[in-house]
């Protein structure tokens, strides 16, 4: 790759990683609750979840995902539900303290690394980078050499900041109806991006 074609993958991707989405908005609800640290096992399953596609990429498996209707569609549906379900438990919970609850580290990188995986605009983003950017006249693996961390590092920064948002955000719900309601609102964007990916071939963010 280039110096020009890493200008415009670097380009490509941060716009990929950086608009909102149901991974920006789970990194700032889990920091609006627990804080910057704890939201940062987000930010590790984001990241796991990037480095599986980007081989998978490699390997040519998300492109046969991507080509299967019906592969595509399953993963479309079972996001959508997954989201809605998020947002409606959030909802429900939302006037519940969270401050004396001690969050599950695992159960936060788990639920994390679900949000990353189950998306479509994954599928299609990864994809997406490898049919425009991946040179056919160069061996693959000397082209992850740059892809890889380019896109890691990218990632990070974004998500990096999502986390940084929602704790200040947290730090500014001093009060419990306050709170209650900031909760109540992201838990609504939950629905919305469920309602989003099940209405379309593809989200608005990642």
């Amino acid at each position: 790759m280039n110096f020009e074609a890493w200008i415009i993958f670097v380009s490509f991707w941060a716009l990929f990683v950086t608009t909102p989405g149901p991974n920006a908005l789970n990194c700032i609800t889990v920091a609006l609750h627990y804080g910057f640290n704890t939201a940062l096992f987000c930010v590790l399953a984001i990241l796991t979840q990037a480095s599986l596609f980007l081989t998978l990429s490699a390997f040519g498996i998300t492109a046969l995902i991507a080509a299967s209707p019906l592969a595509f569609d399953l993963f479309k549906w079972l996001g959508a539900g997954f989201l809605i379900y998020l947002g409606l438990r959030g909802w429900i919970s939302a006037a519940q303290p969270v401050a004396a609850q001690k969050p599950d580290h695992r159960k936060i990188y788990v639920k994390a690394f679900m949000i990353a995986t189950i998306n479509p605009k994954s599928i299609a983003g990864y994809l997406a980078a490898f049919s425009q950017f991946v040179q056919p006249d160069i061996p693959i693996w000397a082209q992850m050499g740059t892809i890889f961390p380019t896109a890691l590092c990218l990632t990070t920064c974004s998500y990096l900041c999502y986390c940084a948002i929602g704790a200040k955000l947290g730090q500014a719900a001093i009060n419990a109806v306050f709170s209650t309601n900031l909760r109540r609102i992201m838990a609504l964007f939950f629905v919305f991006y469920g309602v989003l990916l099940g209405s379309s071939q593809m989200g608005k963010g990642v």
